[in-house]
C-alpha cells in the first residue's frame, strides 16, 4: 500500500517555497530551522486543501484558528502550536507583502510574545575587510563591492538592494530610493565609499555584460539577467571566506550591522526606524539592547570604578 502524501496544489506549492527561498537568504535561518517551517507549512496546507482551499488567498483567519485547534486538538504542545502560528504568520506576512494574496488572515490572531532573536554584528573591522574582499578590477569583483559597499551603507534588505533600476537612481547617488515591504518607498543616503563603488560598477563592469544596456536591473549576472536573492547571498558568502571572517554571514547581518553600528554612534532609534524601514518602532526597538550594551562596555572602559 503506497502511504506516501499526495503532492500539495501548484499554488500553495510556490507560495510555501517562495517563502522559504525569501527567510533562506534574508534571515539566513538553518537548515534545521526551514525544514521546520516546511513541514509544518506543508501540514497546514494539506489541512485547509482538504477543507476547500486551493491556494494560500483562499485562506482566512477562521481556517487559520481552526487548523491550530485541530493540532491542540491532536495533543500538540503549546510550544508546537505556537511555533506553527508563528511559522504561517511569517508566510501569511510575507505572501501579502509580495501580493501574492490581499491580506494578512493572521495580522488580528493573538499570538504569544517571541523574544526576536538579532544576528551577531560585524565588528567595524570585519565590515572593513568584508568590504575590501573583491579587491579585483573584473566585472564581477565592481559588481560585489557595490553590492557589498549598498547594503552596508543603506541597510537595505536584500531584495531591496536586488531592486534597484539605473532609470531610479538619483543622478549624483548620494541617496538610494528603496522599495520596501508593501510597495513603501523610502530615501536613504548612502556615503562616499559606497557612492564610488556603485558609481565604477555602472560606469565600467556593468556595461560589458551581454544586454545590460536593455536592462533596467543594477545588479545583474555574467549572462545579463538580474542578480536573484541566491546568488546574491552566495557573493556575500565568498566575500566573507576571502575575509577570513569564519562566522556565519548573510545579507541581512549586513542590515543588522548597519543599525547597530549607526545605534552604538549616537543615531536616535526614530531615524534608526526611518532609515531600514519599519512600520512601527517597536521592530527597532529590539535594538534597544544594543544602546545599553555599548553604554555598559563604556562605562567599564572609562570609568574608574567599572
Amino acid at each position: 500500500m503506497n502511504s506516501a502524501r499526495p503532492p500539495l496544489p501548484s499554488a500553495f506549492r510556490a507560495g510555501l517555497l517562495d517563502f522559504l527561498e525569501a527567510v533562506r537568504v534574508e534571515a539566513g535561518l538553518s537548515k534545521n530551522t526551514l525544514i521546520a517551517y516546511r513541514r509544518d507549512l506543508e501540514r497546514a496546507a494539506r489541512y485547509f486543501h482538504t477543507r476547500g482551499a486551493d491556494s494560500w488567498s483562499a485562506v482566512d483567519s477562521e481556517a487559520v484558528v481552526a487548523y491550530l485547534g485541530a493540532r491542540r486538538a491532536g495533543e500538540a504542545s503549546e510550544a508546537t502550536v505556537a511555533r506553527a502560528l508563528s511559522a504561517m504568520r511569517m508566510l501569511m506576512r510575507h505572501l501579502a507583502s509580495e501580493g501574492r494574496i490581499a491580506r494578512d488572515p493572521t495580522a488580528l490572531l493573538n499570538s504569544p510574545v517571541l523574544r526576536k532573536s538579532l544576528p551577531r554584528a560585524l565588528s567595524l573591522a570585519e565590515v572593513e575587510r568584508l568590504l575590501a574582499a573583491p579587491a579585483g578590477a573584473t566585472w564581477r569583483d565592481q559588481r560585489d563591492r557595490a553590492l557589498l559597499e549598498v547594503l552596508y551603507a543603506s541597510g537595505a534588505r536584500i531584495s531591496e538592494a536586488l531592486g534597484l533600476t539605473t532609470d531610479g537612481l538619483e543622478p549624483s547617488l548620494r541617496v538610494l530610493r528603496l522599495t520596501g515591504k508593501g510597495s513603501k518607498t523610502r530615501i536613504v543616503p548612502i556615503g562616499e565609499r559606497a557612492r564610488s563603488a556603485l558609481a565604477q560598477w555602472i560606469a565600467q563592469g556593468r556595461p560589458k555584460l551581454p544586454g545590460a544596456l536593455q536592462r533596467r536591473e543594477v545588479f545583474l549576472t555574467h549572462s545579463g539577467e538580474p542578480l536573484d536573492r541566491t546568488n546574491a547571498w552566495r557573493r556575500v558568502k565568498a566575500a566573507a571566506l576571502r575575509a577570513g571572517i569564519t562566522t556565519r554571514i548573510t545579507p541581512h547581518g549586513l542590515r543588522h550591522s548597519f543599525a547597530t553600528h549607526l545605534i552604538e554612534g549616537g543615531a536616535d532609534l526614530r531615524s534608526v526606524q526611518e532609515m531600514l524601514g519599519h512600520a512601527s518602532i517597536q521592530t527597532t526597538e529590539v535594538y534597544t539592547h544594543v544602546d545599553s550594551e555599548h553604554v555598559l562596555a563604556l562605562h567599564r572602559l572609562y570609568h574608574p570604578r567599572g
